[in-house]
């Protein structure tokens, strides 16, 4: 653990998918904290403005929305070059934007497949990128990404979802390191949660001894972790099991062991996501089926 810790009070926060579920309780919490500014990114223009609105009429007037598509590199370089004229550097950085496709993999489209890299993978890496060199330049800075338990365990109904979670945790943790070796004020932190009670996962299963989490809790977790500087962030405790287990275990007997006795490879069997009606618009007219976070 680093010496100096982060403090929330008076940074500037940006905060992806930061218009709905555990990105806006972060962002609430973190203004509560006495964020100097919070700058909110979201797809979803009838979330963005509801969200204001509520922060606005709790006395939050520090709130910048911005309409951003994650799954879109050249919109993240242009709205995070709007950001860094509006508000100046970004000094805590939540990559919390994310989708789901619930299926199996034969039944996912080319589209299926290429919107949850875009997003969980590429849209994570490019909006760290374009917000990196203001933390370098300034000294300081902390990156925050929301991976899932899923980066390290596979799954039934989740193989494109466990993929780009994977790679995330690996990114996260080698970004960790190289930052680490340009000076000791900055941090990344790589969050692991299991399955999160905010409707992204509605009809899941938890595994065994391993329950849904509560998004109050699991935030209030994530910002003492920011503010301790730690490492990885697994929640619940439980989900330390799963990586040692499947490093000391042959591989049928995890498959014996985490599917039959922990139930995790059915945890999605039920798998039915956000409804609709509350999922992210497609630009162009495009139907919309993954659930977002």
């Amino acid at each position: 653990m680093s010496i100096i810790m982060t403090k929330i009070k008076d940074q500037n926060i940006l905060i992806t998918g930061g218009a709905n579920g555990i990105g806006k309780m972060l962002g609430e919490k973190s203004l509560k904290a006495g964020a100097a500014h919070l700058v909110i990114w979201d797809i979803n223009q009838e979330n963005l403005d509801k969200t204001i609105e509520e922060f606005k009429a709790k006395g939050y007037d520090n709130v910048s929305p911005y309409i951003v598509d994650i799954a879109n590199t050249e919109e993240i370089e242009a709205q995070a070059t709007q950001v860094l004229a509006d508000v100046g550097t970004i000094d805590i950085l939540y990559n919390n934007a994310g989708v789901v496709v619930g299926k199996q993999f034969y039944e996912h489209t080319a589209r299926d497949i290429d919107k949850t890299i875009q997003i969980n993978v590429l849209g994570v890496m490019h909006t760290a990128r374009v917000f990196l060199p203001a933390m370098i330049q300034k000294g300081a800075g902390h990156i925050i990404n929301i991976a899932s338990a899923a980066g390290f365990t596979p799954n039934p109904k989740m193989s494109v979802y466990a993929a780009s979670k994977w790679a995330v945790v690996g990114w996260s943790e080698s970004l960790r390191i190289e930052m680490e070796r340009i000076g000791k004020n900055f941090q990344v932190t790589t969050v692991t949660p299991s399955y999160i009670n905010t409707g992204m996962f509605d009809g899941v299963k938890a595994p065994f001894i391993t329950p849904i989490l509560d998004p109050d809790d699991v935030t209030d977790q994530i910002l003492k972790a920011v503010r301790n500087n730690e490492i990885l962030l697994r929640a619940p405790f439980s989900v330390n099991l799963v990586p040692f287990f499947r490093g000391i275990l042959p591989t049928r007997l995890y498959d014996f062991i985490g599917g039959n006795l922990f139930g995790i490879y059915d945890t999605m069997a039920d798998f039915i996501g956000r409804p609709k009606e509350e999922a992210l618009p497609e630009k162009e007219g495009k139907s919309k089926k993954e659930a977002k976070v």
